[in-house]
């Protein structure tokens, strides 16, 4: 049975590691794009599962780490897009708008494919994607416009011909999205509460070690905040699939902009 603890009491806990200095990584290996392995080696010092923080008459608390000369994108949560009975990323977006894995042939087999791409609603990617937060369909839509792809660049040139060839170049169908409603749900279940804490970051032969420097805590979370910060590309929708293994989709913000997102933050220490 896990024992629960006050805020307090975890507060404190957090704090007294900060003196450890130097941890090792829970995590044998360093990858920034999908890794938890800041938030993954507090869990693991504080002896707690994975986004389970045993809090007394306080549900809804998640613990999140980053690291502190980065600029990757923080996870808020991992959502798949509907219609879900289309299976959208593995029969639809992999099949018929991936491209050849960079590890093809190497890693994986010569037929591994990839979609992954991270996309924003204030621009459009390289491939032709963007995300579209349209309020009077109350949805968020993930479009793709072959017009706006980078056709000078003769990978991405050479892809949209095998686009073309798949599936054409017209808009998805069925097109990918998220309704308000749910993500309302969602997102005030999950992200109403967080701790946020920050980590330097070194290697020692080849492993990676964390120093625990500052935690924030993060209240109030707003939807129409939430909305507002996906218009303005603060937070980006990351798809991460290869042929036969789905990494998630997963709603992703940019550092520093917890106030965008949440009516309250406080920098504890």
């Amino acid at each position: 049975m896990i024992k629960t603890i006050t805020k307090e009491q975890l507060i404190e806990d957090i704090r007294q590691i900060t003196k450890q200095g130097w941890i090792k990584s829970v995590k044998k290996t360093k990858n920034t794009r999908n890794d938890g392995a800041v938030g993954n080696t507090l869990e693991n010092l504080l002896g707690i599962p994975e986004n389970n923080l045993p809090i007394a008459n306080a549900n809804g608390w998640e613990l999140k780490g980053q690291r502190l000369h980065t600029s990757s994108l923080v996870t808020l949560k991992h959502y798949e897009p509907f219609p879900r009975g289309e299976d959208i990323v593995a029969k639809m977006l992999l099949p018929l708008y991936g491209w050849p894995h960079k590890e093809a042939g190497k890693k994986y087999p010569r037929t591994e494919m990839s979609f992954r791409s991270t996309t924003s609603a204030t621009q459009f990617t390289n491939r032709g994607f963007t995300v579209l937060v349209d309020r009077g369909q109350r949805k968020i839509r993930f479009i793709f416009d072959a017009t706006k792809a980078d056709a000078s660049d003769p990978d991405i040139s050479s892809w949209l011909k095998s686009v073309e060839s798949r599936v054409g170049l017209a808009s998805f169908n069925p097109e990918p999205y998220w309704g308000f409603d749910d993500l309302r749900d969602l997102m005030g279940e999950k992200a109403r509460n967080c701790f946020y804490v920050i980590a330097d970051s070194k290697l020692e032969k080849g492993r990676e070690y964390f120093a625990y420097q500052s935690l924030l805590m993060l209240s109030a979370f707003s939807f129409d905040n939430f909305l507002s910060c996906i218009e303005r590309g603060i937070i980006q929708i990351d798809f991460d699939a290869r042929t036969h293994h789905n990494h998630g989709t997963k709603f992703r913000i940019r550092q520093g902009f917890w106030k965008e997102l949440y009516g309250e933050v406080k920098q504890l220490f």
